[in-house]
C-alpha cells in the first residue's frame, strides 16, 4: 500500500521502514503511528522478509509524540487512553515479530521515540545521535514501555536519572551504558545497519525463536524458562535450517539458511 508518513522498502530479505516526517524530526502523529503499525504488519506478512530495519528520514530518528495538535496525545483524548489505543499495540507488535528487528538511530530519539529505538534486538546509533527521556520537561511520565525497558537495561539508578533529570544521553555514553550495540560514523550508519540487518536476514529461522525466548525471560521464573527453552529447541531442531546448519558444520562449509 502507499503511505504518507512512512516509507517501506524491500531490500532483498530486509524490510526497511523509514519514519518520514523530517520537518518535525519524525515526531509521531496519530496517522504516523497507524502507518507504522500497518507497515510492520505488511512486512510481517511477506514471505521474503527475514529482518526489519527501522530508521528515520532526515536529522532525527523520532522526536517523540507530535505535540502540534495533531498527535496521539492531543487534548481531545486522555494520554493514558492513547497509550492503550496507539502505542501499546505497536510496541507489542514489534515485540512479537517472527524475525529480528534492527533500529538505526540517525539523530534524536526522544520520548516514545526512544522507546521505539530500544525495541530493536540490535540498536545501532550514529555518533551524533542522542537519547532523551523528555517527559519530565512537560510534566508527563515515560511511556511506550520505557519504565519497563530502562531499569532492566541500565539499572534503577541510571533509569531514574534519565527520567527525572531529562538530560541528553549521547550515543557514546549510551554504548557505554549498554543501551546500544554499535555506534557508527554518521556517514556510515545506514550502510552498517543494512549490513547488520542483512546478516541477520541470512540467519536461521531460530533467530525468531531466540528473540521469543529472551522476551519471555523477563517474566518467567527459572523453571518456566527452562521449559520454554525445551519447547523452542524442539521447534528449532525440526527446522530445515537446523538440518542445513548441522550438515554445513560437518562438511566445513558456510550454511545456506532459508529461514525455514
Amino acid at each position: 500500500m502507499s503511505y504518507k508518513s512512512v516509507i517501506l522498502e524491500m531490500e532483498g530479505k530486509v524490510a526497511v521502514l523509514k519514519l518520514n516526517e523530517p520537518d518535525v524530526l519524525n515526531a509521531l502523529s496519530a496517522e504516523m503511528v497507524r502507518e507504522v503499525s500497518v507497515a510492520v504488519s505488511e512486512a510481517s506478512r511477506s514471505d521474503r522478509v527475514r529482518c526489519l530495519l527501522v530508521t528515520g528520514v532526515g536529522r532525527g530518528f523520532c522526536a517523540g509524540a507530535n505535540l502540534q495538535g495533531s498527535g496521539p496525545e492531543d487534548d481531545s483524548e486522555p494520554a493514558g487512553s492513547v497509550l492503550e489505543t496507539h502505542y501499546a499495540p505497536l510496541i507489542n507488535k514489534l515485540r512479537n515479530l517472527p524475525f529480528p528487528l534492527v533500529t538505526a538511530v540517525n539523530g534524536v530519539a526522544a520520548g516514545v521515540g526512544m522507546s521505539l529505538a530500544l525495541a530493536g534486538d540490535i540498536v545501532m546509533a550514529a555518533e551524533s545521535a542522542y537519547f532523551l527521556q523528555a517527559f519530565a520537561k512537560i510534566g508527563l511520565v515515560p511511556d511506550g514501555g520505557a519504565t519497563w525497558y530502562l531499569p532492566r537495561l541500565i539499572g534503577w539508578g541510571r533509569a531514574m536519572e534519565l527520567s527525572m533529570l531529562a538530560e541528553r544521553l549521547p550515543a557514546d555514553k549510551a554504548l557505554d551504558w549498554g543501551l546500544v550495540n554499535r555506534v557508527s560514523a554518521d556517514s556510515d550508519l545506514m550502510a552498517d545497519a543494512m549490513a547488520m540487518a542483512t546478516r541477520l536476514a541470512d540467519g536461521p529461522m531460530s533467530l525468531g525463536l531466540i528473540r521469543k525466548a529472551y522476551w519471555a525471560s523477563w517474566e518467567n521464573d527459572f523453571n518456566k524458562q527452562l521449559q520454554l527453552e525445551s519447547e523452542l529447541q524442539s521447534q528449532a531442531q525440526q527446522s530445515a535450517d537446523s538440518s542445513e546448519g548441522v550438515a554445513a558444520f560437518l562438511q566445513k562449509r558456510p550454511a545456506d539458511f532459508k529461514g525455514q
